[in-house]
């Protein structure tokens, strides 16, 4: 039950919203607070704020700077090879008995190296051209800025946005000197440490006329795709205190209120839009170019950027429509875990805005701003010179690119300004927006028509200039010898809390990661926070621990514009003293004693294969995570690299740190707690204790729960004061299975591989067209493997067994998931202990996970191919399936941490609501949720063993691989590892366990609600039904891939068919039918239909005879009116082709037809566009493979007066499928969206790894190498027939149909009775009248008015 972990990360990262991970790797996740979305809509958007990739080992910025001098262009190529000559030559003083070009380690260690010589590896890489355009060898290209006058951005100190790209103009030419003395050797390796880190030989950057800046980066991954990122540099810090949300407010006005944007969808483009502090970001990930388009799309991607950016449509229906998805949206957002959030970071910047302005804003503001208000902000804020523009992606000219950007956006922000129209009375922004922000009286000219764009001589162009500081705020900084006292404890209490959580903040200035010496820095603060992570993660491990988890973090925050370290301690309440005196008291030790010379020796070690692996994935990395990762650190300031350089620099520096400079570096960082109360010691930014009102004690049930803050302070001061020892050393096993051990077990059990079928007597299946193989052991287990040089020297491992908790009895439910959790927790095997073990995985980078589902029990393994990785992989799954060791203390843990998630689900709206549909729907079956309190009580360590390992029987499991090996490697490993594994559990019990089956219905537990009692208020529903599983199986019994291929109506189409003589449409739809996949891919179609965000064009984009435009309309009233008609609500759909007010605006003939006119209405666009009931929607499915049932479920959030409204439109939307026919265009975006979805994943090992599962399993008889193969093309064969097939198999009736509405709030004391009256639209139609009827009135009250 208790983790530990520790990260330091250069990247951006609010400490308090992380995700942790064990194993002491860096992490980040978007901040609840500091970050909000546009969109949530699956299909259309792109997840806003990934995880970026280490710094220390990083990747990215630019090919080609200017030095400084004008006309004058330097390549980094020519700097970075200086500088390595003379990091060899350094080492080569340093150590003269050292062979020439060879590199030695001045710490305890030696760094094992792959490739030969550094000089020479360097060298080799730096000698071959990598990029696309030999940028090097043609000085065409290396002029281009200049051929297109668009120069390159200075980088100033106080501009954080653009990558530094300075280089030292001093080299290090001392010669002739063979031995250094150690005050020599000391000033050698500082000059070394002072010379700048390189910059990315591939990234381009510059600046336009007007101001704005551009990022460009050749990436070929995901390959015909590219980025483009709009990023503002203005967020909720600008806003004044009456305009508390207005940043996001015009993102999401401007973003969804675009119509080159909607017209983009079509493509098969994703786009999405996120404002946190100070920045706003629009992205678009976009395929270079589509079957139906004549040429590149980038140009109208950047054009859909531009008007989003600087010339958005300020409709007044747009603003009351993105008004009420805000509001649904922070109401939404409002979980505990977001006021918690809000909470930390209130303390942590109690000093700035930071702590104030979130992004969401304040729900009485929103409400009041009107377009002018709305309009002043933006005109305030979004000019170029104030954006940034990055571009990654499949780029082969850059020089195109650049040239397409100045075509766009070239006259983007030029405004005219007369002496007259001068503002002449002080600003309103503030004084520090007196400051930086130049003073103008009208707004941006972008949205002047051409013809206003031809300025008269005594009118002039002006450029407003970027903003010096971002954020915009002071920090009190929690530095050495500033003697001052620190603040007591703050404390939050909730109800809704379940864990007691403990947080200590230390504020510092970041520290920009430009030199060696920085580089360095981060690899020494990485090593200690490793060992940390490793000592708590180890050393507690008891039936009763302490805490729940113990993380220590050091980020640097773009966000927040500064660099935090955080300790975090989360307990169960009853052990929140005990807590707290470990944390600090294992803080305490590390600062004293410091770390030990193994533990230096084996985290330098494992960073350095970590950066190896990274590296060779230079070529694989998807541009996201690139153009992320740029950015961020573009906004920090740190030097980019790529994954080689940064890997490069990283062993150039691991050969320069010692023991006692690691340990200074230790007593530097962890200063703030472990001398907490000292004068001389940094005063923590903030502590912070959430802590719940109510705790459940056994025997007596809920109890009130109260601590002070001098309670928490005596108990860090307890930590401090109790007695520490030194860290002894471990032994780290080299290998888990020695050699005699091997030979042993080949000999005593034979491994060999033994025919696949017996008719046909091979033993190896080799499919040519997927690269699979298949074979099966002579002890039963069959593997599937695949041999992929994608990830360059990696691989990745699964082990599937069938059963998982669907085979738990009614007398041990909870049996294999605690069973499975108990192996994870105990961590043993063989007579190997659990610290030797985690050991072994980190000096392999093996990471490894063991989970169960409702199906299986699955292990995964992701490994690297060095030095025997993929060895040490099989070595630990044949130690888990042979020498696993059962442990009282772990069952304990496992069972306690099931009982904690148990008790949880009262104090969350969204568990406790999902907990009771599943309930009713499965008719009370405890399998698909936690195990209760009474049945983990009736569980033993015996019983959760024999229930887990029961299944582990050789003919019952299944083994898939695919990474960067041969042929030789794979099937080496396989026979030594898995082929002398027993094919039987010792103590086999024969479990019968219940058949899964669905509530008989009508029942009266279809309709339910859940009342939370809380301090605000939230709604959330969840609607569900039956469905068939992946293959055609339902729990009825019925086998729906024979029935629809015996049925009558089959056999009429295919006699229709032939009497047409279309021979070849009739093969095709049998095949697609008669696939074993058929319902797999149909319903992946039609969740991705369901979910699909409307079009309403006018026109076809591509192709397509076009409709009258607005430059066909003469009056102005026209125009307006064809505005009206772009913002209309999109389910008034077909009509609109046919409606007589439509044609008489756009002069149409009765002849005339609006072929390119498409406009429908999903799940998405109903509710959340039209009605404005909610910020998100969405349809799932839960397809099974081996149970023979599935589910569907759509998840809504609104507000408790909306929520009912909610429910009913998802209802109907779901149930119109029929009378709001699925069209052509629907269909094919869909299968354009996952086929570039599969195209895109399919160059991943994870994804290989998924589309093998079940290839060999008996319990999913109907898996093949078929399904594989024929993906694409049953994609591209499925019909809207096909698609009305899948749906029909929903279960949608009110017989069938199962909701839940949770509601929150001060006033759920009352119960909820009844259903809201039926939904009418404004002026409007009941929702159950006629498709067509509803349609024309609703549009002809809409245009009327």
């Amino acid at each position: 039950m208790a983790t530990a972990s520790a990260s330091v990360s250069t990247v951006a990262v609010i400490p308090q919203a992380r995700i942790s991970k064990i194993g002491g790797g860096d992490r980040g996740v978007k901040s609840r607070v500091s970050v909000v979305d546009v969109n949530p809509c699956r299909n259309n958007a792109i997840t806003a704020k990934l995880c970026a990739p280490r710094t220390s080992l990083g990747f990215s910025a630019s090919r080609h700077s200017w030095n400084g001098k004008k006309g004058s262009l330097r390549t980094h190529s020519m700097k970075n090879d200086m500088l390595r000559n003379q990091a060899l030559m350094f080492t080569d003083r340093l150590f003269p008995e050292c062979p020439a070009g060879s590199f030695k380690q001045m710490c305890c260690y030696n760094i094992r190296r792959q490739r030969g010589p550094f000089v020479e590896r360097l060298t080799t890489r730096y000698s071959t051209n990598r990029t696309t355009m030999d940028v090097l060898n043609n000085k065409s290209d290396c002029m281009f800025v200049k051929h297109h006058d668009v120069q390159c951005a200075a980088v100033g100190p106080d501009e954080p946005h653009a990558v530094s790209t300075t280089w030292p103009d001093a080299t290090l030419e001392k010669q002739g000197v063979s031995i250094l003395d150690p005050e020599e050797r000391s000033i050698e390796l500082k000059d070394f440490l002072s010379y700048e880190l390189p910059s990315h030989p591939k990234l381009y950057r510059g600046q336009l006329e007007n101001g704005l800046r551009y990022i460009i980066l050749p990436n070929k991954v995901p390959p015909n795709r590219v980025e483009a990122h709009m990023e503002v540099h203005v967020g909720s810090v600008d806003e004044e205190e009456d305009e508390q949300g207005i940043a996001h407010m015009i993102e999401h006005v401007a973003f969804l209120g675009s119509k080159k944007r909607e017209q983009l969808l079509g493509t098969g483009a994703r786009s999405n839009a996120y404002t946190d502090f100070h920045h706003t970001v629009f992205h678009i990930h976009s395929p270079t170019s589509t079957k139906d388009s004549d040429g590149d799309l980038l140009p109208l991607v950047l054009d859909a950027l531009n008007e989003i950016t600087f010339n958005p449509k300020f409709l007044p229906s747009r603003v009351e429509k993105e008004r009420r998805a805000i509001l649904s949206e922070l109401q939404m957002m409002n979980t505990i875990e977001y006021r918690v959030d809000c909470q930390l970071l209130r303390h942590l910047h109690s000093e700035n805005k930071l702590g104030s302005r979130f992004p969401i804003g304040l729900e009485e503001q929103i409400k009041k701003w009107d377009v002018d208000i709305i309009r002043k902000f933006h005109e305030r804020w979004y000019f170029p010179a104030n954006c940034t523009l990055y571009i990654v992606g499949d780029i082969t000219d850059i020089s195109s690119t650049i040239y397409q950007i100045q075509a766009v956006f070239g006259q983007a922000g030029l405004q005219r300004e007369t002496i007259a129209s001068l503002p002449t009375e002080p600003n309103a922004f503030g004084a520090i927006a007196k400051f930086l922000v130049p003073k103008f009286s009208v707004g941006l000219g972008g949205n002047l028509s051409q013809e206003k764009l031809a300025i008269p001589d005594q009118a002039k162009f002006t450029k407003k200039e970027r903003h010096a500081i971002r954020p915009p705020v002071s920090h009190n900084w929690s530095l050495p010898g500033i003697n001052k006292v620190p603040d007591p404890p703050r404390i939050f209490e909730h109800e809704l809390l379940q864990h007691f959580s403990f947080n200590m903040f230390c504020k510092i200035p970041v520290k920009k990661v430009t030199t060696y010496s920085d580089l360095r820095n981060v690899l020494m603060k990485r090593i200690v926070l490793s060992a940390l992570h490793f000592r708590i993660n180890t050393r507690y491990k008891t039936s009763k621990p302490p805490f729940t988890s113990i993380e220590l973090d050091h980020s640097d925050s773009d966000r927040e514009g500064c660099a935090v370290t955080t300790l975090t301690v989360t307990a169960e309440p009853q052990n929140w003293d005990s807590a707290i005196k470990v944390s600090v008291h294992e803080v305490r030790r590390l600062k004293e004693f410091g770390v030990t010379k193994g533990e230096l020796a084996r985290y330098c070690e494992a960073v350095l294969k970590d950066s190896e692996h990274i590296a060779a994935m230079i070529d694989n990395v998807p541009s996201v995570d690139l153009l992320t990762f740029v950015m961020e650190n573009a906004a920090l300031g740190h030097k980019v690299m790529d994954q080689q350089q940064g890997h490069e620099c990283m062993v150039a520096v691991a050969g320069t740190i010692t023991l006692e400079e690691v340990n200074s570096i230790s007593a530097e960082l962890l200063e703030f707690i472990a001398d907490f109360g000292k004068p001389s010691a940094p005063s923590p930014a903030a502590v912070v204790a959430c802590v719940p009102k109510k705790v459940h004690i056994d025997g007596e049930g809920e109890t009130e729960f109260k601590i002070s803050s001098d309670e928490i302070s005596a108990a860090i001061r307890a930590g401090l004061e109790a007695p520490i020892e030194a860290e002894l050393e471990l032994e780290v096993p080299k290998d888990l299975i020695t050699t005699p051990q091997l030979q042993g077990l080949r000999l005593q059990r034979k491994p060999s591989f033994v025919p696949l079928d017996p008719d046909s007597g091979s033993t190896k299946l080799y499919d040519k067209e997927t690269g699979i193989t298949q074979r099966r052991l002579s002890n039963g287990i069959p593997v599937n493997y695949k041999i992929s040089h994608t990830e360059n020297q990696t691989g990745v491992m699964r082990l599937i067994v069938s059963g998982g908790r669907a085979m738990e009895s009614s007398e041990a439910r909870g049996a294999v998931v605690v069973g499975v959790r108990t192996l994870s927790e105990g961590g043993r095997v063989g007579n190997f202990s659990r610290e030797q073990v985690e050991l072994f995985c980190v000096n392999h980078l093996i990471n490894c996970s063991l989970d169960s589902t409702e199906e299986f029990i699955c292990m995964e393994f992701r490994f690297t191919m060095r030095d025997n990785g993929m060895r040490a992989a099989f070595q630990l799954l044949h130690m888990v399936l042979e020498g696993s060791v059962w442990l009282d203390d772990a069952f304990e843990r496992a069972r306690q941490v099931y009982l904690s998630y148990y008790r949880a689900i009262p104090k969350s709206l969204e568990r406790s609501t999902v907990h009771r549909l599943v309930m009713a729907m499965l008719n009370g079956d405890e399998r698909f949720v936690e195990p209760t309190p009474e049945s983990l009580q009736n569980l033993t360590l015996q019983s959760v063993k024999d229930a887990v390992m029961s299944q582990f029987t050789a003919s019952n499991m299944e083994v898939s691989v695919v990474g960067d090996f041969s042929d030789a490697e794979i099937e080496s490993c396989i026979l030594d590892y898995l082929g002398t594994v027993k094919a039987t559990y010792d103590s086999v019990k024969e479990y019968n366990p219940s058949p899964i089956t669905f509530r008989p219905s009508p029942s009266d537990l279809q309709f339910q609600q859940v009342l939370l009692k809380d301090t605000d208020e939230r709604a959330c529903a969840y609607i569900a039904g039956p469905a068939p599983n992946r293959w055609g199986f339902t729990v009825e019994g019925p086998d729906l891939l024979e029935s629809i291929n015996t049925s009558s109506e089959l056999e009429q189409r295919l006699e229709l068919s032939t009497s047409n003589n279309n021979a070849g449409e009739k093969k095709q739809w049998t095949n697609i039918r008669s696939h074993p996949l058929f319902f797999g891919i149909t319903m992946g179609l039609l969740a991705e239909i369901i979910n699909s965000r409307s079009i309403f064009l006018w026109g076809n984009f591509f192709g397509v005879r076009r409709a009258r435009t607005t430059q066909g309309l003469e009056t102005m009233s026209d125009k307006i009116l064809s505005d009206k008609l772009f913002d209309l609500p999109i389910q008034f759909g077909m009509l609109l082709r046919v409606h007589p007010i439509v044609r008489q605006v756009w002069q149409l003939r009765p002849t005339d037809e609006i072929g390119g006119f498409l406009c429908f209405c999903r799940l998405f666009t109903t509710v959340r566009d039209s009605l404005g009931l909610t910020y998100d929607v969405s349809f799932e499915l839960s397809l099974f493979d081996r149970l023979e049932l599935g589910w569907y479920v759509i998840s809504v959030t609104s507000t408790p007066a909306k929520v009912f409204k909610a429910v009913d439109a998802c209802k109907n939307v779901l149930r119109g499928l029929h009378s709001n026919k699925v069209v052509e265009r629907e269909l094919d975006r869909a299968k354009r969206t996952l086929l570039m979805r599969h195209e895109a994943d399919v160059k991943t090992n994870a994804y290989w790894l998924g589309l093998l599962a079940h290839l060999q399993a008996g319990s999913v008889p109907r898996k093949d190498i078929s399904c594989i193969k024929d993906m694409m093309s049953l994609y591209e064969a499925a019909t809207i027939e096909d698609i009305y097939l899948a749906y029909d198999q929903l279960k949608v009736d009110e017989n069938h149909l199962y909701s839940c509405i949770g509601i929150a709030g001060a006033q759920t004391g009352q119960e909820i009775t009844g259903k809201e009256p039926s939904l009418e639209l404004q002026g409007g139609w009941p929702w159950n009248a006629s498709v067509s009827d509803r349609d024309c009135a609703a549009a002809s009250i809409f245009l009327s008015s």
